[in-house]
C-alpha cells in the first residue's frame, strides 16, 4: 500500500528519541523506497539555528544509529533533502508562524504532528496548532509516553487533545506493539487453530510477562524519579502485552475491533483489595552490585538522585482476569532495572500432566510457549522428548520458530512499522483513549496504597533478578519464574 504524500512534523525534533529512533526509522523507509518523492520531515525545536546547523547535528547524532551496511551516499543525501528545521517556542502561539511558512498549503496533504515532548506540553501544542490553522481534516497527532501520571492527568490529556483532534486522528504510541513478535502473537493465536482450544484456564497454569533491563536510569533521573517502574513500564508496555495474550478473538483486525477486545481485558482485571495490595505486589529498588562483571552504583547513588528517594526500579504484580476463559489463571507481570539479564518475554506455561507413565517423573516439566521480544525476537515451544540411547529418559527440548530463517525479508524496527501505520492511517496498534483510562484506573489503587501506606521499596542487588520477595510472590502459588526452572545444559 503506497504512502500518501505527507509532511511529518517532529516536535522535540532535536531530542534523544528523534535522533536515536525516529529519524533513523524514516531513513530506513526511505532506503526501502516507501517514501513518496515529495515527503518532508520538519523537525521543530526551541534552539535557534539554521537548517544546515540542524543537518550537521543529524549527521553527528542520528547517523551513528543507522546500521553502516544500510548507509549509502545517494539515499542519505535524498533523505537529508527532505529534512527541514523550524525554531519556535512550543508554548507561544505567535511563534508558530515559522511553522506555517514551512508547511505546504495543500489541504489534501497528510500532516502528522509527532509530539516527542513532555506531556504537559501536549495541550499547549495542540491549542497553538489549532489557533494557527495548522490542523486540517487530514492531520494526525502522535502522543509519546508518558500519557499522564495517574487517572486524572490521563483524562485531562484525552480531553485537551480531544478538543483539537478527533479520536480517529490520535495515535497513542507504544513501541512494544510495533515489535514483529507481538504481531506474530496475534497471528499465532488467531491465524492458527492449534492453540485456541488450549488457550484457556483448563490447560494453562500461569502466564509470565517480563521486561528486564541491565541498564540503570542513565541520564533520565529527572524523569524517572518522578515516575518509577510502574508508571514507566507496567502501566503501558506490560498491560498492553497482557491484553494481546488474554483478549478474546476480535471480529476482525480492524482498529476498533482489536481495541474493543483489549479494553474488555483491562475492564476484566480483578480489582485490588487491601489484602491483595499488600500480598500481590512487590516493589524494589536496586542497590550497588555488578552487572556483566562491572561494578554499578545503587540507585540512590546515581547522578542527580535525591538522597532519600523511594522511587521503585522494580515491580512485580500478580494479576487475575475475571472471565470464563481466564478465571483462576495468575498473570505475573515483572519489570526492573539493573537486572541479571536484558530481555522481554512472555511465557505461557501449560498445566502438568495429570499422570505420567514414565518412571522418571522428577525431570518432567510443563510445556511452555515462550514469546521473545528482545534481544532476539522469536517463538519457542518447550516439549518433553526422549533423550538418545537406551531406556526411556525424558528431557526438555525446544521447537523454535526462527523468523530470520523462515522469512528472508528484512524486518522493520518497531518505530519504522508504527510510523508507517500512522502515515497510512492504520490505528490497530495504537491505544484508544478509553484503553488508556482503563489501564490507569487499574493501577490507581497501587499508587494510592504506596502513598498512604508510606511504603519503602525492598532493596535488591544490581545484577540479580530483583528482590527475593518476587520469588516468594510466585512461590506462594507453587510456581517459579522461568529462569528459576531453566534446565541446565
Amino acid at each position: 500500500m503506497a504512502l500518501p504524500d505527507f509532511d511529518l512534523i517532529l516536535f522535540g525534533g532535536s531530542g534523544d528519541l528523534s535522533m536515536r529512533k525516529l529519524l533513523p526509522a524514516m531513513y530506513a523507509r526511505d532506503l526501502a523506497g516507501d517514501l513518496p518523492d515529495g515527503a518532508r520531515i520538519i523537525c521543530v525545536g526551541r534552539h535557534d539555528g539554521s537548517r544546515q546547523d540542524f543537518l550537521d547535528t543529524v549527521e553527528r547524532t542520528a547517523r551513528p544509529h543507522i546500521k553502516s551496511a544500510s548507509l549509502t551516499a545517494p539515499v542519505w543525501a535524498r533523505f537529508c533533502a527532505r529534512v527541514d528545521y523550524v525554531s519556535l517556542d512550543a508554548t507561544d502561539a505567535a511563534s508558530y508562524g515559522a511553522l506555517t511558512a514551512a508547511l505546504r498549503a495543500d489541504p489534501a496533504l497528510t500532516r502528522v504532528f509527532y509530539l516527542a515532548t513532555p506531556p504537559h506540553l501536549f495541550a499547549r501544542i495542540c491549542d497553538n496548532l489549532a489557533a494557527n490553522g495548522q490542523v486540517t481534516p487530514n492531520s494526525r497527532v502522535v502522543l509519546e509516553k508518558p500519557l499522564g501520571r495517574d487517572l486524572a492527568s490521563a483524562r485531562q490529556i484525552n480531553a485537551e487533545v480531544g478538543k483539537v483532534f478527533a479520536e480517529s486522528q490520535i495515535y497513542r504510541i507504544d513501541h512494544y506493539l510495533g515489535k514483529e513478535t507481538v504481531q506474530n502473537l496475534l497471528a499465532l493465536r488467531f491465524g492458527n487453530i492449534l492453540f485456541e482450544p488450549l488457550w484457556r484456564r483448563e490447560w494453562i497454569s500461569d502466564v509470565q510477562i517480563t521486561i528486564a533491563e541491565k541498564l540503570g536510569v542513565g541520564n533520565r533521573m529527572g524523569y524517572y524519579d518522578t515516575s518509577g517502574a510502574l508508571r514507566d513500564m507496567l502501566q503501558n508496555h506490560l498491560l498492553q502485552l497482557l491484553c494481546i495474550v488474554a483478549m478474546e478473538p476480535p471480529t476482525s483486525i480492524a482498529p476498533d475491533a482489536v481495541r474493543d477486545a483489549k479494553l474488555q481485558v483491562l475492564r476484566s482485571l480483578k480489582k485490588f483489595t487491601p489484602t491483595t495490595l499488600a500480598q500481590n505486589i512487590v516493589r524494589g529498588q536496586y542497590r550497588a552490585g555488578h552487572v556483566d562483571g562491572e561494578a554499578v552504583p545503587a540507585y540512590r547513588d546515581e547522578a542527580d538522585a535525591p538522597a532519600h528517594t523511594r522511587t521503585e526500579t522494580f515491580v512485580a504484580i500478580k494479576a487475575e482476569i475475571d472471565t470464563w476463559r481466564w478465571a483462576g489463571v495468575p498473570f505475573y507481570l515483572r519489570t526492573g532495572k539493573r537486572m541479571a539479564d536484558g530481555l522481554a518475554e512472555i511465557v505461557v506455561r501449560f498445566k502438568q500432566l495429570p499422570h505420567s507413565i514414565f518412571a522418571q517423573t522428577d525431570a518432567s516439566q510443563p510445556n511452555c510457549l515462550v514469546i521473545r521480544l528482545q534481544p532476539d525476537e522469536g517463538l519457542s515451544l518447550n516439549l518433553m522428548a526422549k533423550t538418545p540411547g537406551e531406556g526411556m529418559r525424558l528431557k526438555q527440548a525446544e521447537l523454535e520458530l526462527d523468523f530470520r530463517a523462515s522469512f528472508k525479508t528484512a524486518r522493520m524496527d518497531a518505530y519504522e512499522r508504527l510510523l508507517l501505520d500512522v502515515l497510512r492511517g492504520q490505528l490497530t496498534l495504537f491505544m484508544r483513549g478509553d484503553e488508556l483510562e482503563a489501564a490507569w484506573e487499574w493501577v490507581a489503587p497501587i499508587l494510592d496504597h504506596w502513598e498512604h501506606a508510606d511504603s519503602t521499596p525492598i532493596p535488591y542487588t544490581a545484577g540479580t533478578w530483583g528482590p527475593a520477595a518476587a520469588s516468594a510472590l510466585i512461590g506462594r502459588d507453587g510456581l517459579q519464574w522461568r529462569e528459576e526452572v531453566l534446565p541446565e545444559d
